[in-house]
């Protein structure tokens, strides 16, 4: 089995800051992703500005609040929100994050990391198929950028990560940022990593910048991508070939064309890689 979505190319994230540029129109680009929550609203000008969105290109909805790692029960009430608003947009893929956000009804606004062991694996496949049935669709499920490490997990996150996308036959929204910051954290092989996957299995790629402190790395998305994340980004597109990639840029968001300008440095790369692969076919 494999993930059904299309190549949409290169897009960006719809932030608050460039809402002017996509109302008056002139917001062009490949594709955007729209945080799933900020929209979940019976009205306004959020959902104004998605349909405005939605008409000058493709969206696709990226949640923070699914917890699928969580033993919570899962959020019905999330849930409906999430149909309903897939229902009035039409996103061409929906993603959230391999990660737990909540115990007890209590979220903590983060995405914590799990153990990766049999067990917590059976309990989230389990946790995407009702996600999966709920919603009618395939999700992508996204890898998390993490600080700890558990010493009971008995398998590297990446066989996790694939397991789950083979058992939930659901896909996968590779984080090149997030692989190469937990990495460092972790001093494992990134690269190893990437080539671990199965390329059926992967939807969509993040790319983002990250800060660096004196003892770790930090996914912050409030800057540019670093070389190394641009590295890594060519051995996933030598891996996967050409695979619908967005930049993430959260804080200090720079102006429209700056934005884009990294966008468009992703499909350089992407048509670099895939330029040579044909090269060496031919």
């Amino acid at each position: 089995m494999a993930i059904d979505v299309l190549h949409l190319g290169h897009g960006v994230g719809l932030r608050t800051s460039h809402y002017p540029r996509v109302l008056d129109g002139t917001a062009s680009v490949d594709w955007f992703e729209a945080i799933s929550e900020n929209f979940m609203v019976p009205g306004g000008r959020p959902l104004t500005v998605l349909e405005h969105a939605r008409a000058l290109a493709p969206v696709v909805l990226h949640g923070v609040s699914l917890s699928l790692g969580s033993v919570d029960p899962l959020n019905e009430s999330y849930l409906r929100e999430l149909k309903t608003l897939i229902q009035r947009c039409e996103p061409s893929w929906v993603s959230d994050h391999l990660c737990w956000g909540s115990v007890g009804g209590h979220y903590a606004h983060d995405l914590l990391p799990l153990p990766f062991t049999e067990e917590a694996l059976r309990h989230v496949v389990e946790r995407a198929r009702r996600v999966q049935d709920r919603l009618g669709r395939q999700i992508l499920v996204e890898n998390v950028s993490s600080y700890l490490t558990f010493s009971h997990s008995t398998m590297p996150e990446w066989e996790f990560l694939s397991a789950l996308a083979e058992r939930a036959d659901c896909g996968i929204l590779l984080d090149v940022n997030n692989v190469y910051v937990s990495s460092v954290n972790h001093g494992f092989d990134a690269a190893a990593y990437v080539r671990a996957l199965r390329p059926a299995r992967v939807g969509q790629i993040h790319l983002a910048g990250h800060s660096e402190t004196d003892t770790r790395l930090i996914d912050t998305h409030d800057g540019p991508v670093v070389p190394a994340v641009w590295d890594l980004y060519r051995l996933a597109v030598r891996c996967f070939g050409p695979v619908s990639t967005l930049v993430e840029w959260d804080d200090h968001v720079p102006e429209w064309d700056v934005l884009c300008a990294e966008a468009e440095l992703a499909r350089a790369v992407e048509t670099e890689v895939v330029g040579e692969r044909r090269a060496r076919s031919a």
